[in-house]
């Protein structure tokens, strides 16, 4: 139990310090105004990847559909943004969003999660442009292929750290759990997880519930961020891009999620003076981490406070 607490005290200690960091930078002015938008696009990415590699990482589920989920969250805030243009309206709508995402995911992910592998990835894919092309033929809820304009702007780099943090303990405190242990049981070997008596369908649709509500999260944040939505915004090419975060920092760790988007994030900074052959410099970059490192930058390991502390008593 003492144990326990030691470590939440410093974690709490860890995330207090990373935002005394950033808001020492933002004040110093080292962070001017377009650094502070790459550490907010960060952010959005961080809760993306973490939703998503509960669901391919961690319950073993090949999804393209995060892409829909988001666009979900970005038009709920949208939608009601504009209707009610305060916080409280803000607030509102990330949790309308989420709501609607849940729901949206469980009655898909019932009968979808029953498929594997690649027949998943194309199910999960054709929701997503289900969605958007809901959303196209939305007519004056939507706006259609014209998008949403002039959404206040209620996302800043504080709100978005808060809601990384947010989501990132609810995701590790979900693994820890029973409901964690089952999930992962089941990404091992589904058989054995079922004849001790785990029922695969319920902890791969939760974990998907879960990982869809994150994203609903993340599109609304970004609605709020940028002030303009369109639904080519949310294409399968989102989806991919979130993939790739989580492939390149490890599936099944929440770290390399971290790590993997803000080395994506500081690489596309970089790459902002070579827009010519940007993508060939940011492909090849992926092919050789792929190569060099197959299983991700940290493959499947964590950083973990309390394997610090264990080691401490050892050598102790």
């Amino acid at each position: 139990m003492k144990e326990n607490v030691k470590v939440n005290l410093i974690w709490l200690a860890f995330l207090a310090l990373g935002f005394a960091v950033l808001q020492g930078l933002v004040a110093a002015g080292v962070l001017n105004f377009y650094y502070v938008q790459i550490v907010q696009q960060i952010g959005i990415n961080i809760i993306l990847a973490v939703g998503l590699n509960l669901i391919v990482g961690f319950s073993g589920q090949f999804s393209l559909g995060h892409a829909g989920f988001m666009a979900i969250g970005a038009y709920a805030v949208g939608i009601i943004g504009k209707m009610m243009p305060s916080y409280a309206g803000f607030g509102i709508a990330l949790v309308v969003g989420m709501l609607v995402a849940g729901l949206i995911a469980l009655l898909v992910g019932l009968p979808t999660l029953r498929l594997k592998g690649d027949y998943l990835a194309i199910a999960t894919l054709g929701v997503a442009e289900i969605i958007r092309i809901l959303i196209i033929n939305g007519g004056s809820l939507t706006n259609g292929a014209a998008g949403i304009m002039s959404i206040p702007l209620f996302t800043n780099w504080q709100l978005v750290y808060v809601f990384v943090v947010i989501t990132t303990i609810l995701t590790v405190n979900f693994l820890r759990s029973p409901m964690g242990r089952s999930t992962i049981a089941v990404r091992e070997d589904e058989i054995a997880a079922e004849s001790v008596g785990v029922n695969p369908t319920f902890v791969k649709v939760t974990a998907f519930v879960i990982g869809a509500m994150t994203a609903a999260i993340a599109g609304g944040l970004h609605a709020g961020y940028v002030g303009t939505i369109v639904p080519k915004d949310f294409a399968f090419m989102n989806s991919v891009n979130v993939l790739i975060i989580i492939v390149l920092g490890g599936l099944g760790s929440i770290t390399g999620s971290f790590v993997a988007a803000i080395v994506l994030g500081i690489l596309n900074v970089f790459l902002k003076s070579y827009a010519d052959i940007s993508m060939i410099i940011y492909s090849l970059a992926l092919i050789l981490l792929m190569i060099f490192r197959p299983g991700g930058l940290l493959g499947t390991k964590e950083l973990s406070f309390t394997n610090l502390l264990k080691k401490k008593k050892e050598v102790n």
